[in-house]
């Protein structure tokens, strides 16, 4: 796993895109402080410049690097919830902008995958995560069913966790907003 860490890192490095495996579905990635490498997975996705995407991160204490500030309430959800979970954030900072939303908020993944941990962790950067189709059709939840349109346009495919069939959905997402109220985006 050493070797496949390492040529990612260099891929994201470079200003490339990954193909990866995460703690719900495949995924592309890139450095998502890059703004140029976020448009690389625009371009691969065949998706639209106004939707942003999701980071992740691994760990907790990275946040405030990332975003003005964590609701005490998304500290206790991090905390608490065991199934994979994207908080939206307001107000994002020292981000690619592209990968921020119109309204400035962001959407973060603590990762609990030890692979992902180790990348980011290694990278000591936020990654993009979206999933690995283009912009419309099924979510991979193995790599056998990633398109090969997919796989030839990303920078570098990870050799890690090919044959595992991830029986994970997408992540909860729940937006919080300044004043600590949230809202379920998806479940």
């Amino acid at each position: 796993m050493r070797e496949e860490l390492l040529k990612a890192v260099k891929i994201l490095e470079e200003g490339g895109t990954i193909l990866y495996p995460t703690d719900t579905i495949w995924g592309i990635g890139c450095d998502a402080t890059n703004y140029k490498a976020v448009e690389k997975v625009f371009a691969i996705k065949r998706r639209q410049t106004v939707k942003s995407y999701i980071i992740l991160l691994d760990q907790p204490e990275k946040l405030l690097k990332y975003v003005e500030r964590v609701p005490d309430i998304a500290w206790d959800l991090i905390s608490s919830v065991e199934s994979p979970l994207t908080v939206v954030y307001p107000r994002a900072k020292n981000l690619a902008k592209n990968v921020v939303a119109a309204d400035g908020s962001i959407a973060i993944r603590i990762i609990k995958d030890v692979f992902c941990q180790q990348l980011i962790n290694l990278f000591n950067k936020p990654i993009v995560s979206t999933s690995a189709n283009v912009a419309g059709e099924a979510a991979p939840l193995m790599f056998s069913k990633v398109s090969k349109e997919i796989i030839n346009k990303v920078d570098y495919v990870v050799n890690v966790n090919r044959d595992k069939l991830n029986k994970l959905k997408p992540s909860t997402i729940i937006k919080i907003n300044e004043n600590g109220e949230y809202v379920v985006l998806r479940s």
